[in-house]
């Protein structure tokens, strides 16, 4: 195992292993020999001891002076103000001014909701109002169809009131004229003079034939009267 010497310069010292050198805490300058060495040398020059030299810093030279209590002052203060009253009044003033942003925000956002609610409310009243426009003007045409179905329905109701008076007269003219007919068949039957048996014959057959007419009108007639009264109580 390589062992090494140091000489302090006044003495020499040795040996020494690599781990109790590093304990010497020799520097760059120390001398150090060991075995193989023609002589001695810094141990900075030696490369397998530059791994254990000790640190030493250079001398104080030019030592920058120490502040002046003006600028040690001046260093404290900001614009004129102590850095505390600056850093305070600056805190104050970004919460003046955030408060002032936060309440015009505030304001600009409550008249928008409120501008909304307006906006809200006067469309609710126009649908409103129309829904009554609606239902208004369905009340009128309900009006309407009502005053129109009940014209139609008395125009029906007089139409078939003034065809049963028609009616009711046409028969009592061919009931007349039905009488008439049924006296001139019994006159037909009795009289004999001046006529042959067959001119009676065609005379009586003429007025069977105006009895059967006026009789089949006269049904004709009732018939229709009587449809005429059922139509006319289902028409409402």
């Amino acid at each position: 195992m390589k062992t090494y010497y140091i000489h302090n310069g006044s003495e020499n010292s040795g040996p020494f292993v690599l781990e109790e050198l590093k304990a010497k805490k020799i520097t760059k300058t120390t001398l150090v020999w060991f075995e193989g060495m023609d002589e001695w040398k810094y141990a900075g020059d030696i490369d397998e001891l530059k791994s254990i030299l000790l640190v030493i810093p250079p001398p104080l030279k030019n030592i920058p002076p120490l502040p002046t209590a003006e600028k040690k002052i001046a260093s404290q203060t900001i614009l004129g103000l102590d850095k505390n009253i600056f850093f305070l009044a600056s805190g104050i003033l970004v919460l003046i001014i955030g408060t002032l942003i936060f309440n015009t925000y505030q304001e600009n956002r409550s008249m928008e909701l409120e501008q909304k609610n307006h906006q809200t409310e006067f469309r609710n009243q126009q649908i409103e109002l129309r829904q009554k426009e609606i239902d208004e003007q369905k009340i009128q045409i309900a009006i309407k169809e009502k005053i129109e179905s009940e014209r139609l329905t008395k125009e029906k109701k007089d139409s078939i009131n003034n065809r049963l008076l028609e009616i009711k007269k046409i028969l009592v003219s061919n009931k007349t004229n039905l009488e008439e007919n049924k006296i001139k068949l019994a006159d037909a039957k009795e009289f004999k003079l001046l006529r042959s048996t067959d001119e009676r014959d065609e005379d009586i057959s003429l007025i069977e034939n105006d009895i059967n007419h006026w009789q089949n009108e006269i049904k004709k007639l009732e018939n229709e009267m009587y449809r005429l009264y059922l139509k006319l109580q289902t028409v409402h």
